[in-house]
């Protein structure tokens, strides 16, 4: 799905790939990482993050756009595939400038509200975090919906005509705020790459790679 996502960016903003450097292949525990960062001409820093467990047994993608050229949410997208279970997790974080109204994405999680319901949990960045925020967990019989969500979401996502951001420092500063959380106060993935690099090669990874928060 990651791979039809990028499509989707690169066919209105283009995308140039970035030099992910050591972080492009790593290994951390039982789980191997394939890593890139893209610049997406027009919209901002786009990153993929894919990992393989146990040779397979899970399989996690993840696909995170930081807009810093145009005034829209912060966006992050997980999808798990383990144990026959289907799990996709969309979250959405209030980093514009602007106002912003989220009814063309509530539309379409709407129209998929019979697909199973994952708890998200409580965590901190609850407060910014978007109610068009999407976390199901269903089965292998679910792929398809699962998928035609994901795209339709990620549709109504870029296809609000959002404007141009006119101070990108101060929304890159807002998005920094969020990822100097993620690492100060933890995470599901930032906590598992703690535990194994370290907090100095965690920052590192995601403030130049996977958010770009430190151009």
């Amino acid at each position: 799905m990651t791979t039809k996502l990028l499509e989707i960016i690169n066919e209105r903003f283009p995308l140039t790939e970035l030099d992910a450097g050591e972080f492009a292949k790593m290994k951390v525990k039982s789980m191997r990482f394939s890593i890139k960062a893209y610049h997406a001409e027009g919209l901002g820093q786009v990153s993929l993050m894919q990992a393989k467990v146990m040779g397979g047994l899970m399989l996690m993608d993840t696909l995170i756009v930081n807009p810093t050229e145009l005034d829209l949410p912060l966006y992050s997208y997980d999808r798990i595939f383990a144990m026959g279970n289907d799990t996709l997790i969309t979250e959405l974080y209030d980093t514009t400038l602007g106002e912003y109204s989220q009814a063309a994405m509530n539309e379409v999680k709407e129209l998929y509200s019979a697909l199973p319901e994952r708890d998200p949990g409580e965590h901190w960045y609850d407060s910014i975090k978007l109610g068009c925020s999407i976390s199901k967990k269903g089965k292998k019989k679910h792929t398809a919906e699962l998928n035609r969500l994901t795209e339709e979401h990620f549709l109504a996502y870029l296809g609000k005509g959002a404007a141009t951001v006119s101070d990108r420092e101060a929304k890159q500063e807002k998005t920094r705020v969020y990822v100097d959380g993620l690492i100060t106060k933890g995470g599901p993935s930032t906590d598992v790459f703690k535990g194994a690099i370290g907090e100095a090669l965690t920052r590192q990874l995601f403030t130049e790679i996977l958010f770009g928060t430190n151009k």
